[in-house]
């Protein structure tokens, strides 16, 4: 060989060792993939038929919103939340049949049956007579009784007014606009020409449940944008985005409401200081709660785009809302953003929900997680307390008890992820996670120019002007499809089957809901997509009567109607051991995780063990505040029990 060519050669040797060293390491720390066989015989145990979801007539069809002038440049990013979808018993028939959905094309809250369920014409909700405008846009709903009267409300929230609270009107049989009294969650001064006045929230989140444990129902509401007109054209320029990618705290800030009084056709919130002012100004989209110390006041973990989520400790008294801040412990193998509260990824929703059988809530994360773009993580919070007594101890000392087990799990990668939601739909006793996903849904990929934006300097960042072009054309994870996880036979890893199960149209997403829609014992979901018509999955496994299903209510406390046995018992939480020794423990959920609201039923597949009687281990507050724990032998199927001092079942409607 030629001296130059030697000479190359050499010089060559030590980037090939690099390329052989990066190479082995990679196949090395990659993680293993279920095989295709796997991933079919794994699919063999669902089965969905989507269904289209009746929407009223007429409706106009829009592709992007009208925005302040500092925005028209970003304005398909500014466009890119509002889709949401709940699902209810609004009616009182015994059955979670009924949806509220936000469509964004329409800028509406529609009221509607599920498909194959219901009789009733869908329609809008509109908060007229109370005032309003055209800069104003519905983000999302939550169903729930919040007069204590037993019939369910909705609750609409909004960018660029406060929340408007549905309530359902008495005596009133069949659903339609005129069931519901449009009320303002937060008083507002009367105007005389119809338009609203008040602040101007931009709310991307809520949280309802007893957060005082006194028996009626809070909420929290949780604001992305400062509060300015973000969707006026003709709005002041006082508008800005986040001051930083990964530590922003000038968003619109949390406003938490307690319940104060109602009546049969009217009910009255006090906002009060609940959360410490220094950590509650992220720009939130998604919340979540649940009790973990036992003591049936719910903890509340807040999923903040850019920077820090946050998890708050529930120290309430009756009367007095007060939570505190906790984080986790790191240790030296652990990277800041594994750790709770320390994170600096783009948190888009928040579940609870007991993935590994041990009794004990774990809570799963939705993030942006885009290959080629900003791939960060979801993460996936194992729950290492103890037992109730040693979380009460370490939560009270500011340390929240979870360690992120995503990437071990294979969780950690999905796309743009939005909402999550955790369900057993093959009541096989293992939760599945269904997680909306994908941003912006166009043509030329801009993902270029937002990572330069990702990189650029901090103080830029709140300035909209310095923003990159996101503009009707433009896609940013526009392909990504909801995604299925479901957990291996053999090991602690899930896979997503979206594929194999027909549930992977390249289309935006953003809420999820589930239920057992018609009550056969295996439970449905519904997805709200961005500026596309929202999806229906009908579960068509089968049905084997494997499942024990809880409807939980207090008694009303105003008058109502005898058509349902009373309210939802909000934070109630049922623990079930089947015979195969399997733990199982879940709540009732009053509304959380980013736009999607899963229904009050409390559902468990039994698993191995088959449809046997169970003991159901049900913890609950009464309507006066008290704390009761019963343990009640129960058929497999559907019950209803109403819970005051004991819990008594009642017949089914």
């Amino acid at each position: 060989m030629p001296p130059n060519d030697v000479s190359r050669v050499r010089r060559l040797v030590p980037a090939l060792f690099v390329l052989v060293l990066v190479g082995a390491a990679y196949l090395t720390a990659r993680l293993p993939s279920a095989s295709a066989a796997t991933r079919t015989e794994m699919a063999e145990r669902f089965k969905f038929t989507e269904l289209p979801i009746a929407l009223p007539p007429g409706l106009p069809e829009h592709t992007v919103r009208t925005v302040n002038p500092k925005y028209e440049h970003i304005r398909s990013w500014i466009s890119s939340v509002g889709a949401g979808i709940a699902v209810n018993d609004l009616d009182g028939d015994g059955a979670s049949d009924d949806l509220c959905l936000v469509d964004t094309r329409t800028d509406s809250v529609i009221v509607t049956p599920a498909p194959q369920t219901g009789t009733y014409a869908p329609f809008v909700l509109t908060p007229g007579p109370l005032p309003t405008g055209p800069a104003i846009a519905p983000m999302g709903c939550t169903p729930g009784d919040f007069n204590g009267d037993g019939r369910m409300d909705l609750l609409a929230y909004y960018w660029g007014r406060t929340p408007v609270l549905f309530l359902h009107r008495a005596n009133v049989s069949d659903l339609s606009p005129a069931s519901f009294t449009p009320t303002e969650l937060v008083p507002q001064a009367r105007t005389t020409d119809g338009v609203y006045r008040g602040p101007l929230w931009n709310t991307n989140a809520v949280a309802v449940a007893d957060f005082d444990g006194d028996g009626n129902v809070d909420v929290g509401v949780f604001n992305y944008f400062p509060d300015t007109a973000v969707l006026d054209p003709h709005g002041a320029p006082n508008v800005s985005m986040n001051h930083s990618m990964s530590h922003a705290r000038n968003a619109g800030g949390a406003h938490v409401l307690r319940f104060k009084s109602a009546t049969a056709d009217s009910v009255s919130y006090e906002e009060q200081a609940a959360l410490p002012p220094a950590v509650s100004s992220g720009w939130t989209l998604g919340s979540s709660t649940a009790d973990l110390d036992g003591d049936l006041l719910p903890e509340l973990y807040l999923a903040n785009d850019f920077g820090n989520d946050r998890f708050f400790h529930n120290v309430s008294t009756p009367g007095k809302i007060s939570f505190q801040l906790a984080e986790g412990k790191r240790d030296a193998t652990t990277p800041k953003s594994m750790v709770i509260g320390h994170d600096s990824f783009k948190g888009m929703a928040a579940d609870f929900g007991d993935l590994d059988h041990d009794g004990k809530f774990d809570l799963f994360v939705s993030n942006i997680t885009q290959s080629w773009g900003l791939e960060e993580s979801n993460l996936v919070w194992h729950n290492t307390a103890a037992d109730n007594a040693d979380a009460h101890q370490l939560l009270s000392q500011g340390v929240a008890p979870f360690r992120n087990v995503a990437a071990d799990k294979n969780l950690a990668w999905v796309g743009w992820g939005w909402d999550a939601k955790m369900a057993d739909f093959d009541n096989s006793g293992q939760l599945v996670i269904v997680q909306t996903a994908g941003f912006v849904k166009g043509e030329i990929n801009r993902f270029n120019w937002l990572q330069e934006l990702a990189m650029s300097n901090d103080l830029m960042l709140q300035e909209p002007n310095m923003w990159p072009k996101a503009e009707p054309g433009d896609d940013i994870a526009g392909s990504n499809h909801v995604a299925f996880w479901a957990k291996e036979d053999t090991n602690e890893r899930y896979v997503d089957l979206s594929p194999q199960l027909g549930l992977d149209a390249p289309i935006p997403t953003r809420g999820v809901a589930v239920a057992d829609a018609d009550a056969d014992g295996a439970q449905d979901f519904a997805v709200a997509r961005q500026w596309g018509a929202p999806a229906y999955y009908r579960n068509t496994r089968g049905t084997d009567g494997n499942f024990l299903g809880l409807r939980l209510f207090r008694p009303a406390t105003q008058p109502g109607t005898t058509a349902v046995p009373g309210s939802p018992a909000y934070g109630a939480q049922v623990r079930i051991t089947t015979a195969d020794g399997k733990v199982q423990l879940a709540q009732v959920d009053g509304g959380g995780g980013h736009s999607g609201k899963r229904s009050f039923d409390v559902y468990f597949g039994l698993g191995a063990a088959g449809a046997k009687p169970v003991a159901a281990e049900i913890s609950w507050r009464a309507v006066d505040g008290s704390r009761h724990t019963q343990t009640v032998d129960l058929a497999a199927g559907w019950h209803n029990l109403v819970l005051t001092d004991r819990a008594t079942e009642v017949p089914n409607r």
